[in-house]
């Protein structure tokens, strides 16, 4: 028996400001993102951008419905509306914020399992990383070099073939 550990490198802003200005224009559309989701059942926004390598960025926020399962995380929301419009272009970024109508989300937002496994595909496709950086509505944010960082021994469609 072999024990590894599976480790990544993490960077951490303590504001807003210390991120490029590319970042912070990311971030921004993220953070007005989530200002237009669709969350009347966890009153839980969240925004996302996503930067193509052609400039382009693109939002999506979350989508709730009453039957749980078939809403939508911001995250897929804009990286398949960047896939259905952008099929060859590669993602280079994807910011994400999220705030409550409860409480102050203080701590950075991570995508989900879901949201996880779909970013990772598009890495895979596109045979390149894609940068991740989360926050919540304060505090600090969090910036990984590629949803493989955060998703390791992810499925991906080497095991179909």
């Amino acid at each position: 028996m072999k024990k590894q550990k599976i480790a990544f490198e993490l960077t951490v802003f303590e504001n807003f400001h210390e991120l490029s200005s590319e970042e912070q224009n990311l971030m921004t559309s993220a953070r007005s993102a989530r200002k237009k989701a669709y969350a009347p059942y966890s009153s839980f926004q969240v925004g996302a951008a996503v930067l193509l390598e052609n400039g382009e960025i693109i939002t999506g926020n979350n989508q709730e419905n009453a039957s749980y399962p078939s809403g939508l995380c911001a995250e897929r929301v804009a990286v398949f509306y960047a896939g259905a419009n952008f099929p060859n272009v590669p993602i280079k970024a994807i910011a994400i914020s999220a705030t409550s109508k409860h409480h102050v989300v203080d701590q950075p937002a991570a995508p989900c399992g879901n949201c996880r496994q779909a970013i990772s595909e598009y890495e895979v496709k596109q045979k390149q990383p894609i940068k991740i950086l989360m926050m919540g509505e304060t505090g600090q944010i969090l910036k990984c070099n590629a949803m493989s960082d955060i998703l390791p021994l992810a499925f991906n469609s080497t095991y179909l073939n």
